[in-house]
């Protein structure tokens, strides 16, 4: 299993994050309990899940001292226009779209890992939205009323393009790139 150094240092180098930030990024997770801590002496282990988290938190321009908070609001979005109480089947959240994305990344069949690899990831940081777009279509995760977004002025995002995630998640669970 993978350490967090491990873990930020390939998502420096495959994703082209920060170093600095990632690690601070990945302290501050750590310390709000949201990646594991490990103990004295032995490194944590961290799931593919836990890689997608930071890789979510890397990408937000939110300051330090509320990158956790902000973390588990982005985590938490809702689909575009699905209120609280919908049926599960079309309440899924940001954060699970992630980690299922991850999971993929992770066990998935070749086919299954291709079909991730084409998927691009938008956090927007001036206000709560991630898009994810594949070849199939595009799911957008937002909090407040859909299609407000255009009110607010310019919209500043991060695109992260999942194939670099697909090959952060191969490195650091199976030891070879895709």
């Amino acid at each position: 299993m993978p350490s967090t150094k491990m873990a930020c240092d390939a998502l420096v180098r495959l994703i082209g994050y920060d170093p600095g930030r990632t690690k601070e990024v990945a302290r501050a997770l750590t310390e709000a309990e949201m990646l594991p801590a490990g103990s004295p002496g032995v490194s944590p282990e961290l799931t593919p899940q836990h890689v997608a988290t930071l890789m979510l938190g890397a990408a937000l321009a939110a300051p330090l001292r509320a990158i956790a908070d902000t973390v588990r609001e982005y985590r938490a979005l809702r689909r575009e226009g699905v209120p609280e109480g919908a049926p599960a089947g079309i309440s899924g959240t940001a954060g699970e779209a992630m980690d299922i994305i991850a999971e993929i990344a992770a066990t998935g069949s070749p086919d299954a890992k291709a079909l991730a690899a084409k998927t691009i990831i938008t956090v927007v940081s001036n206000w709560r939205e991630i898009v994810l777009a594949d070849t199939i279509d595009v799911r957008r995760f937002s909090a407040g009323t859909p299609g407000f977004w255009q009110a607010y002025g310019h919209r500043r995002a991060v695109e992260i393009n999942l194939g670099a995630f697909v090959d952060v998640i191969a490195e650091l669970f199976s030891g070879d790139t895709q």
